[in-house]
């Protein structure tokens, strides 16, 4: 990537209660500089069929745009460390994906092997059939098991699926999460039947405190969707569209 492109041009304000201004109205008047962008990503690599040199590939992709973080499956973490060894792109994984149903002690004992292969960062699905069915306490001491196998040692961000939640069901995921000391909520696993929404991020901001992140992942797929998310109070992206997005702000501001 043009490392010319990577700025912090400055253009059009308007505050979005995310630390970054933004108004996207006119196409790309926005704070947001590419550098500042990437590091909102989280360059996905979980699609179940992807081989080994996919994944070395999509790697090196993160690599060179310096996103924040690749999310790759469990079993590619060592893998992806070593690739990524030298460089400021963080690698993660995902923790009782995609479905939540796995025990507490299995989710930890996840943590526990990912963060021993050098993953930093946990995307964790929390519990959908619990949390549908009012055991909050049980949801809460799902999440806090892998908070506490983490041990401060990785970001946990808590994946609650929100194709299959109401309104009131989200609220109350925030406040779990929130309670069993996460890092992020974030929306979606990207393979339930619906992804980010712009009303699903508002609410999930309006319901965690300041110091916790949004995380939008699922549909996210163009820069101007991606600053309607920003807009909204999302934080970081899960994205597999991520050149497409970054390379449409480099060439917008070389434009501009």
């Amino acid at each position: 990537m043009d490392s010319a492109h990577l700025d912090t041009d400055t253009a059009l304000h308007t505050d979005t209660g995310t630390g970054l201004d933004t108004d996207i109205g006119t196409g790309l008047d926005t704070d947001i500089g590419v550098r500042q962008l990437a590091k909102m990503i989280d360059h996905s690599l979980l699609r179940p069929e992807l081989t080994t040199t996919e994944v070395l590939l999509g790697c090196e992709l993160a690599g060179a745009y310096d996103v924040a973080s690749v999310c790759v499956r469990p079993a590619d973490v060592a893998l992806a460390v070593k690739a990524l060894a030298g460089t400021a792109v963080a690698v993660g994984t995902v923790i009782g994906f995609p479905h939540g149903g796995s025990t507490a002690t299995a989710k930890a004992g996840e943590a526990v092997d990912a963060l021993a292969e050098g993953a930093t960062e946990l995307d964790m699905v929390l519990n959908i059939g619990l949390l549908r069915s009012g055991e909050d306490d049980a949801v809460r001491e799902d999440i806090a098991a892998v908070v506490d196998a983490a041990a401060g040692a990785g970001l946990i961000k808590v994946i609650f699926e929100n194709a299959y939640l109401d309104d009131e069901e989200k609220v109350r995921a925030c406040r779990l999460s929130t309670l069993a000391g996460a890092d992020f909520v974030k929306t979606s696993t990207g393979f339930a039947p619906g992804g980010a929404t712009l009303e699903d991020v508002r609410l999930m901001r309006a319901n965690v405190p300041a110091h916790m992140r949004v995380k939008a992942a699922g549909g996210v797929r163009t820069l101007d969707r991606m600053l309607e998310f920003v807009a909204a109070g999302a934080e970081r992206f899960g994205a597999t569209a991520t050149a497409t997005i970054l390379d449409d702000l480099a060439a917008r501001r070389a434009a501009a």
